[in-house]
C-alpha cells in the first residue's frame, strides 16, 4: 500500500482557496460597480416584511404568466379517446 506524501492534500486546498478568493473579488467588483446609492432597508409592516428604497423597481422583476391549459386532444376520425 502506498503512502501519500505530506503535500498531497495541499494542492486541492490551495486551488479551492484560490477559487474562493477569485469569486470574492468578483463579487466585490460587481457590487462596487452597481451604481446604487441607496441600498434599501427592510421594514416590518402589518403585512410582513417589506423592502423600502434601493435601486430595484417593480418593472425590474419578471413574473412569468400562467400557462394556458392544453387543448383537449381529439382524434382525427372524431371517435372518443379511451384512456
Amino acid at each position: 500500500m502506498t503512502r501519500m506524501g505530506r503535500g498531497a492534500g495541499l494542492l486541492p486546498f490551495v486551488a479551492t482557496l484560490a477559487v474562493a478568493a477569485a469569486l470574492t473579488g468578483a463579487a466585490v467588483v460587481t457590487v462596487s460597480k452597481a451604481g446604487c446609492e441607496d441600498p434599501g432597508r427592510y421594514v416590518y409592516t402589518g403585512h410582513g416584511v417589506e423592502l423600502r428604497g434601493g435601486c430595484l423597481a417593480r418593472g425590474d422583476l419578471l413574473v412569468p404568466s400562467p400557462r394556458p391549459a392544453p387543448p383537449e386532444q381529439q382524434p382525427l376520425n372524431g371517435a372518443p379517446l379511451r384512456g
